[in-house]
């Protein structure tokens, strides 16, 4: 029985994962440069942790199955939930702002489609405890900068939950969240059947489809004309503000929703090209989601970056690290150990364990694109040197190990 991977997974072999680690890592510096502190949390969660958040509609999206002890569990399924039970469960008196950065697979149960897998990855960012424009501000800024490591342009789009929720005060809650998943999904008809089916006010429903529909320079001009002055349009226009003094690039879109009624305020989504209709890379905002896992009603501001997705289409590459293969003979095979040790820490050494004859283990090095060989052999050995070798040149000398590691390096 020949068996394969299950359905929406992945195998990583060396030359991706070396590039994956490389962009990884990358991600990781800037976020440790810019004060985040990183952070892990289980692979499996209550299920309660995801219904609580999503509903129950949920369950048919995630892999949960009941434990040994008859609890429900989820895979999670993503990690901004289980961050904040992390924070309310261990972190609630913890002086603010609280600064996290966290890398992990998730896992949902839906089709397999061009980027997007039942088994994927997200590099995440969380800010816990401000709810100044500032903490946006610097969210959006890593962000951009992170993208910007790993050699990914994006298009960032940024909005604001609290403007189009203050044009909706007056429908009932349930409907309000509704209302926003329908204009997350872009679906105008089905928001237009909705409306229809709540009798929503003809006033409010022209102002939503016209405050939904603002793009670029003029949108909070047009904006403040549909909803006045309100609050989230000063906050929005503060973060605005700050974003031009970090330089950043954007595009106002009061068109974004994020779909999820925990966010509050300022909603981000960064799209690339060259992934098809799978283009988003990056999306977040400022949400209050504390309080529903018994906490104190805390504000944060977060963003996921999909990890597959950026690459895809990441140009930033790994440098190839030299490498070296230590050749011996049947009779300095255990020398050949020993050589190979002290080389291992200073270059990247292999070390034949196959058995091969000479010629043969010259070969793997040249298969293997090695830069030198180092060849102990038992005269070499008697005058306490071993052959060096350019795989490139062909050129050899004797040399003793301390002057083999002087020169690799």
């Amino acid at each position: 029985m020949e068996l394969q991977k299950p359905r929406g997974t992945r195998d990583f072999l060396p030359e991706e994962m070396r590039k994956r680690r490389y962009i990884e890592n990358k991600l990781r510096e800037v976020a440790t440069g810019w004060g985040y502190g990183e952070i892990k949390t289980p692979t499996f969660e209550h299920i309660e942790l995801f219904t609580l958040k999503s509903g129950d509609g949920i369950l048919g999206e995630i892999y949960n199955f009941k434990d040994k002890g008859d609890r429900e569990i989820a895979l999670r399924p993503e990690l901004t939930a289980p961050v904040v039970r992390m924070y309310v469960e261990e972190l609630q008196r913890s002086p603010k702002p609280l600064k996290f950065f966290y890398f992990d697979n998730c896992f949902r149960y839906e089709r397999p489609q061009k980027g997007r897998f039942r088994e994927f990855f997200q590099f995440g960012v969380e800010i816990i405890g401000s709810a100044r424009p500032e903490s946006d501000a610097e969210v959006i800024a890593l962000a951009a900068e992170m993208l910007k490591s790993a050699g990914v342009k994006g298009d960032l789009h940024i909005g604001h939950i609290g403007i189009v929720r203050t044009l909706l005060k007056d429908i009932q809650p349930e409907y309000q969240g509704k209302i926003m998943r329908l204009v997350d999904k872009k679906d105008d008809k089905g928001l237009e059947d909705f409306l229809d089916q709540i009798n929503a006010p003809d006033d409010i429903r022209g102002k939503l489809f016209r405050l939904i529909g603002l793009h670029g320079e003029n949108a909070m001009h047009e904006a403040q004309e549909l909803v006045g002055d309100i609050e989230a349009l000063t906050q929005f226009k503060a973060l605005l503000e700050l974003l031009d003094v970090y330089g950043i690039e954007y595009q106002v879109d009061l068109g974004i929703a994020r779909g999820l009624d925990y966010y509050t305020g300022m909603v981000f989504e960064i799209y690339c090209e060259g992934l098809g209709a799978q283009n988003q890379v990056c999306g977040g905002g400022s949400y209050r989601l504390a309080q529903l896992f018994g906490g104190e009603d805390t504000p944060s501001t977060g963003y996921a970056i999909g990890f597959d997705r950026i690459m895809e289409i990441c140009e930033a590459k790994p440098v190839v690290s030299k490498c070296i293969v230590v050749v011996s003979f049947e009779d300095t095979r255990k020398e050949a150990i020993i050589i190979a040790q002290k080389l291992r820490i200073h270059v990247t050494t292999y070390l034949d364990v196959m058995g091969r004859k000479f010629k043969d283990q010259i070969a793997y090095a040249n298969t293997i694109g090695a830069s030198h060989v180092v060849i102990v052999g038992k005269n070499e050995l008697d005058a306490g040197k071993v052959a060096l070798k350019d795989m490139k040149t062909g050129e050899q000398e004797l040399l003793s190990v301390e002057e083999v590691i002087k020169k690799l390096n």
